[in-house]
């Protein structure tokens, strides 16, 4: 899921003396907004954990590249049968743990059964449900039996919460991850920052950098003083947009703007008393103004979405005419409800800046067709207690950044309580779709069922911001998964 200010000294930091290059050619530091809750990927929903560990530490059977497609990983090459029942990877041979343990069919074995068992931690638990039976054909090779034909299998065993883990390590990789990636953890100062560093026995190319460090930095301010003292290398997702044009005229520094997987929207609690109303609901809908939303807490950087699906994929169904802006009639659907008088609603956000400056924006706009948002704001592990867990709220502001994740709508216990029948028949088609037409009808029609029900408020496609030394080469321009890819970065 899983995903910023105002008063920024620009004048004066941009004033600021160039420092020295990098003391360490081979090493970098990685601005991020957020501090992971743990390092187990299979375990959290948090999308700050892939952002440390995905590609880096942790490897699945195959894995996504930066333009979103399938490569091989952990499996060599992989195979499947006519029927589309049966996927057979053959393993790479000669792999080994960060501990020095080898890697084998046995554990590709246990990581997926661990995903599937009746105590399960892992957050996309339904996306391998069609999975009916791993088994092990010999120590380099292993079948994956479904229930089903499942047209998205490879590309669910290529997110980060389907990394093989070792059973002997397994239990302890929340803090001390181990996996069979070119980094390996080193040490994790809490409430500051996460390092890595190279792992010589890697089977495949080497990574070019000797250490790598994740510094959290929060806050807009914070984040612009860092760059511009050159405290840290690059900072995905720059957490201050309205200064990225002055940083594009700073020589040291490449501004670097892409695409990502975040769909922002205003979740809903589709199950609490005044928000169960489709009058209710859309009646936010029509009195949110996207655009606005965007100006103001991202300064233009964002796409409009009219439904929870990426703009830049090719079954996009644009159906942001749908819930235009409208607060005539936001105001009539809301008499019409029973509330003439207005309401008031809780708006809990997370600490993302696209979260707390949005919140101000929508609170804002609601208040004008009599709605009074209550904000609070919680920090991460709060949010997802409180809101994710617990479902203890009326409205939030969140990115899903997890790839192609309309499915999550088909799951009645998911935190917006949508619970569908119908679209979880559509949800189910898709499932078992493999021809690519059908597929993409079947993804129109579950936007428009969305967009149809007023399930949430649909904001915006988060852009991917980053700033980050001009010397520096190899990081993702989009993001086509929550991760920062460290394995081809280097120094020029």
């Amino acid at each position: 899921m899983k995903r910023i200010c105002t008063g920024l000294a620009v004048a004066g930091l941009l004033g600021l003396n160039a420092l020295t290059a990098p003391a360490f050619a081979a090493d970098v530091t990685i601005g991020m907004q957020l501090e992971p809750p743990t390092l187990d990927p299979t375990a959290g929903a948090a999308a700050a954990i892939d952002e440390v560990v995905y590609a880096n530490v942790f490897e699945g059977l195959v894995r996504f590249a930066e333009d979103g497609s399938i490569q091989p990983a952990l499996a060599e090459s992989w195979s499947v049968s006519d029927d589309g029942l049966v996927y057979t990877f053959k393993l790479r041979k000669g792999v080994k743990y960060h501990d020095g343990s080898d890697f084998d069919a046995a554990d590709v074995k246990f990581a997926l059964d661990r995903i599937g068992a009746e105590d399960s931690a892992n957050a996309q638990k339904a996306l391998y449900k069609a999975i009916a039976s791993v088994d092990i054909v010999d120590d380099a090779t292993i079948t994956i039996t479904l229930t089903q034909p499942t047209g998205a299998m490879l590309f669910n065993l290529a997110w980060g919460d389907a990394v093989i883990v070792a059973p002997e390590s397994a239990a302890g990789n929340a803090t001390n991850p181990i996996g069979t990636g070119p980094f390996k953890f080193s040490k994790w100062n809490r409430g500051d920052s996460i390092e890595i560093v190279k792992n010589p026995n890697y089977w495949g190319t080497a990574a070019q950098l000797d250490k790598a460090t994740f510094k959290f930095i929060s806050d807009p301010t914070a984040a612009f003083q860092a760059v511009m003292t050159e405290d840290i290398d690059a900072f995905p997702g720059f957490p201050a947009p309205e200064i990225l044009d002055q940083l594009k005229t700073d020589p040291r520094f490449e501004v670097v703007v892409g695409s990502t997987e975040g769909e922002t929207i205003l979740s809903m609690n589709n199950k609490s008393k005044v928000l169960s109303d489709k009058r209710v609901r859309k009646a936010i809908a029509h009195a949110i103004n996207r655009q606005e939303i965007i100006d103001g807490a991202m300064f233009g950087y964002g796409t409009p979405i009219g439904t929870h699906f990426a703009p830049h994929h090719p079954a996009y169904v644009d159906l942001t005419e749908q819930s235009k802006h409208d607060p005539d009639l936001a105001r009539k659907l809301l008499a019409e409800a029973g509330h003439p008088d207005g309401l008031t609603l809780t708006l809990k956000l997370p600490p993302p800046s696209y979260a707390r400056r949005g919140g101000e924006i929508v609170a804002a706009q609601l208040r004008k067709v009599g709605i009074n948002a209550e904000i609070s704001n919680l920090e991460w592990a709060q949010w997802l207690e409180e809101v994710f867990k617990g479902k203890n709220f009326d409205l939030t502001i969140v990115s899903h950044t997890e790839p192609l994740d309309i499915g999550i709508y088909a799951r009645d216990d998911y935190y917006f309580q949508y619970a569908s029948n119908a679209f979880k028949d559509l949800n189910t088609k898709l499932n078992a779709a493999t021809d690519e037409n059908v597929r993409t009808d079947l993804l129109q029609q579950m936007q428009r069922m969305i967009a149809d029900d007023y399930v949430n408020g649909y904001l915006f496609q988060l852009a991917r911001t980053s700033v980050q030394n001009a010397k520096l080469q190899g990081l993702w321009r989009n993001s086509p998964t929550q991760a920062t890819d460290l394995t081809a970065v280097s120094w020029q």
